[in-house]
């Protein structure tokens, strides 16, 4: 059922603290951690505590948890002292979704160009 956790979710172990992540930031909805494979010398994922498919599922059912996912976005990015950084959500395999648990993934830290490859 979407908004609940999935058994079979990484995302949703995180946030239940059954599987550790190196936590950056938590708030009432979110959860800011490290990723594991960073992209960028500064790559930290701003999760929803609760669970959708995407941003896309996530902005429809929920569009305050979207506001507070990126106002930890900013905060994230504060507290990591980021000039610029950029704020990406991946939404399909086919755009490099890989976790299907909406997420933000804050990039900084280098040059970014555009367009992304």
């Amino acid at each position: 059922m979407a908004g609940e956790p999935q058994d079979d979710c990484l995302f949703c172990k995180i946030v239940a603290g059954q599987i550790p992540a190196t936590l950056v930031r938590e708030t009432d909805t979110t959860v800011a951690f490290r990723d594991i494979n960073p992209q960028a010398p500064t790559h930290i994922l701003v999760i929803p505590k609760v669970h959708y498919r995407d941003a896309a599922a996530l902005a429809v059912a929920e569009p305050t948890v979207v506001a507070d996912l990126l106002r930890e976005a900013g905060e994230v990015a504060g507290e990591e002292k980021l000039e610029s950084y950029r704020v990406v959500f991946n939404t399909g395999s086919g755009a490099g979704q890989t976790v299907f648990h909406a997420h933000a993934h804050v990039l900084g830290g280098r040059g970014m160009q555009w367009p992304p490859g």
